[in-house]
């Protein structure tokens, strides 16, 4: 039977991949432009946040999340089919960038739930993870203006 802490932590993870991934794309889609710029810049936070899971699921016990991971991937390479819409950059963009807002938002829930768990459970020790909330707080809010900026360009309806 598996602990639910550590399911937890492998399903961040898996999730970590997909909006790694979609971050990925973003930047090598958008070179040279503010957007590309956006999403590299945002990338190396969130790939510094999916260590310090991976560091924590090792503390806990939990290892590698193979499994999940490599379906997460799978998912993430289906999805480019949708994120690089014909019909120009602006609603592929746009609904990347809720993607990763909504991730962002998962992590900040998963960071608040493990500050709350951190006192009863040792292994949860020696991490910031109020720190880590408000980062991620802030990766969101940052992505949140980056969507909403592309917004017009994303639902304006198309000439006929």
């Amino acid at each position: 039977m598996s602990e639910p802490l550590v399911t937890y932590l492998h399903d961040h993870l898996a999730g970590s991949v997909h909006a790694i991934e979609t971050l990925k794309m973003m930047r090598d889609r958008h070179k040279n432009v503010p957007l590309g710029e956006f999403a590299r810049e945002l990338l190396n936070e969130i790939e510094q946040d999916r260590e310090t899971l991976k560091h924590l699921a090792e503390k806990v016990g939990g290892g590698s999340a193979t499994v999940k991971e490599t379906a997460a991937w799978m998912a993430e390479r289906a999805s480019r089919l949708k994120l690089t819409h014909e019909a120009g950059d602006s609603l592929g963009s746009f609904e990347a960038l809720e993607f990763v807002e909504i991730g962002i938002y998962g992590k900040w829930a998963l960071w608040s739930a493990l500050d709350v768990a951190a006192p009863a459970d040792s292994r949860l020790q020696g991490f910031d993870f109020k720190h880590l909330a408000g980062r991620a707080e802030q990766q969101r809010l940052a992505v949140h203006k980056r969507r909403l900026e592309v917004a017009s360009r994303a639902l304006m309806r198309e000439a006929a």
